[in-house]
């Protein structure tokens, strides 16, 4: 039921609102350990199914004797931030992030602003399923209140605009907000303090959140940076918790390229924790030679930011995050932050007094192809134990052995199993990636 972001779905469908009931009561019971009128916040993205789920969650939390604040839209890294500013017990974020419109998911999140654990999140998951009862009776007075607070937004914004001490005076920011969660709130902080900003996809409508807008179709904010003779573009992509930036000369500068520079900056103000970023398997080659290069070191974990963040905590370091711009900055959040990235780094831009195409040389990027084998989400963990698909994956790794490398993994929320491959020839690691998508389609379907 949960994935490497929580639960994720069709809406309706799949992430029906019986099961988004279930998961207000009795995660809500969970998280708190049964602990009456404990605080929970409830924030969503632009999606049209937001405030269906909402209200059914709402009424599965109420239900179990807990309050609710509902902070309306807002960032997935705004609820981490607010749980923690607020003294509340536990955040919840309505949003199924880069994924498109008729799908939509539940994160949670406890009251230090983490992520919850697998152990939580298989307890929840017993009492949905029906393995654990939940016995108490919620009548009259110990029946939940729902309220609201939608000064949250500038609650968060002002605390972005906290962690630097620069003004962005000068500074002419082009934004692509995906039409979701970062609409409002990106423009209006980077504006208080002090930049030009240039905004597009940022009119929500319901249906419109991630439609060839924002992280995942980055040519918009390429042209836009070109068009308005940007010194930086930023797009988000639907809750607004990943960035991918843009030189200006609209070039992409991925997650990759934003840790290796935020890293660097960090490092000559001695604000990195062991000179270390955590990031993960994803991590592009260069990006590694990158941090050789400059005195720096990294630790790998599997994908998905929460890996990231485990790596973290373990030893406190301050930066970490994915190729695919979820990206922390552990002294600030808990969580991948969009926007908080987008500081940092002109941040790291202002201080250096360089334009951004100079610090992103300091990686090269290898060529990397990334194809996606579509394949039932019940199926997609089998490649590893089909012979044929297994014998074919080792075959190509020993090919790429000391000039590249393959890497094969299901994706943690969507029916996909993921190839890719790294190598110096673009066109010869595409026909092999491909040859691999095809195999496991044709195998597992």
């Amino acid at each position: 039921m949960f994935g490497t972001d929580g639960v994720r779905g069709v809406a309706n469908t799949e992430l029906t609102n019986e099961l988004a009931y279930k998961l207000g009561k009795y995660g809500a019971h969970v998280i708190t350990n049964g602990k009456k009128k404990s605080k929970i916040l409830i924030a969503k993205d632009t999606r049209i199914s937001g405030d269906m789920l909402e209200s059914a969650m709402i009424a599965g939390i109420l239900s179990s004797g807990c309050n609710v604040i509902k902070i309306g839209v807002l960032p997935t890294p705004a609820v981490a931030y607010l749980v923690r500013y607020l003294n509340a017990d536990a955040g919840i974020m309505i949003s199924a992030s880069h994924n498109p419109v008729e799908f939509n998911g539940i994160k949670f999140f406890n009251s230090e602003g983490y992520k919850l654990s697998d152990e939580i999140e298989n307890e929840i998951e017993e009492y949905i399923i029906g393995d654990k009862r939940f016995d108490h009776k919620i009548y009259g007075s110990e029946i939940g209140r729902k309220s609201s607070n939608f000064e949250c937004l500038d609650i968060y914004g002002d605390y972005i605009k906290s962690t630097i001490d620069l003004p962005l005076n000068n500074v002419k920011i082009a934004l692509d907000c995906a039409n979701g969660a970062a609409s409002v709130i990106a423009p209006k902080t980077l504006e208080s303090l002090g930049a030009e900003v240039i905004a597009i996809s940022n009119e929500p409508n319901g249906l419109n959140i991630n439609v060839n807008c924002g992280s995942t179709s980055p040519e918009n904010i390429q042209r836009l940076v070109i068009k308005s003779k940007a010194d930086i573009g930023l797009a988000f992509d639907g809750d607004a918790d990943r960035l991918i930036a843009v030189d200006e000369k609209g070039e992409l500068v991925d997650g990759d390229k934003i840790m290796a520079i935020c890293g660097n900056y960090l490092k000559s103000i001695n604000a990195l924790k062991d000179n270390t970023i955590v990031s993960t398997v994803m991590s592009n080659i260069g990006f590694d030679v990158a941090l050789k290069e400059n005195n720096l070191n990294t630790i790998k974990t599997s994908v998905g930011d929460r890996y990231v963040l485990e790596e973290m905590k373990k030893n406190n370091y301050s930066l970490g995050g994915e190729q695919s711009g979820h990206i922390i900055f552990l002294e600030h959040n808990t969580t991948g932050d969009g926007l908080l990235s987008g500081v940092q780094l002109i941040n790291a831009m202002l201080n250096s007094g360089k334009k951004l195409s100079e610090l992103a040389n300091i990686m090269t990027t290898y060529p990397q192809i990334l194809i996606n084998a579509k394949v039932e989400n019940s199926n997609k963990h089998n490649y590893e134990s089909n012979e044929e698909i297994r014998n074919e994956i080792n075959k190509v790794t020993e090919y790429f052995e000391g000039k590249g490398r393959v890497l094969i993994r299901p994706s943690g929320t969507e029916p996909l199993v993921r190839v890719m491959i790294e190598g110096k020839d673009t066109e010869e690691i595409k026909k092999y990636a491909e040859e691999l998508v095809k195999l496991i389609e044709d195998k597992l379907n």
